[in-house]
């Protein structure tokens, strides 16, 4: 029998969790929130409703749902009831003992090109977007985002709830103290980070600065 994963979600990057789990050779199914997006649908594969999801529970699931708050309302929603696995791409890179460190998260999905160094911790329902870059003594906390092409260099901490935009680039921080990004702060695309960001920020430019 074919292994098969849920992935809630039916926009863009539930897709492409969709693409990633078919890479591992996984068939993927979708978990809409209701009718409308059923039939607002574009991609391929089965689609259930969440309310079906108890008939499903047999199977691992993963989120993908960019948005991080969503995300961890979901999370909380089917804590304890759902087994919430990770999806790795193959062309995914990672650094000595790495991926054990990811192996120990959940509900983690690391997209295709992504490149980790090592002694990174990575909590759960992180999303690590195509081609992102990951360098040592990292530490990314549960519901973060790293969109596409971010560059996170060594000892840099991601609190909670960040979002890093695409292309987005963090500088280093040093052994003694990692470089911050507060909670739930949103690093635009393109901006470079070289020093620590305040929680519930977003920050664009280069070099980046608050602007709300």
């Amino acid at each position: 029998m074919k292994k098969r994963i849920g992935i809630f979600g039916t926009s863009g990057m539930g897709r492409e969790a969709g693409d990633v789990a078919r890479a591992c050779g996984i068939e993927p199914f979708y978990v809409a929130r209701d009718e409308i997006e059923v039939a607002g649908w574009i991609g391929a594969g089965e689609v259930i409703l969440e309310k079906e999801v108890g008939a499903y529970s047999h199977y691992p699931f993963v989120i993908g749902i960019g948005d991080n708050e969503i995300r961890r309302k979901v999370a909380l929603r089917f804590e304890g009831k759902l087994d919430f696995s990770n999806l790795v791409h193959p062309s995914a890179t990672f650094g000595y003992r790495q991926r054990k460190v990811i192996n120990e998260a959940q509900g983690v999905i690391v997209a295709a090109g992504v490149r980790f160094t090592s002694n990174i911790a990575v909590e759960s329902f992180v999303l690590f977007n195509q081609n992102a870059t990951i360098a040592h003594d990292c530490v990314v906390e549960h519901f973060v985002h790293v969109a596409p092409g971010a560059n996170i260099s060594g000892n840099v901490h991601l609190r909670q709830g960040v979002w890093v935009g695409a292309g987005a680039v963090i500088n280093q921080g040093d052994d003694k103290r990692r470089l911050t990004i507060g909670m739930n702060s949103v690093i635009g695309s393109g901006a470079v980070v070289t020093e620590d960001c305040e929680p519930n920020g977003i920050y664009v430019g280069v070099p980046a600065k608050r602007i709300k």
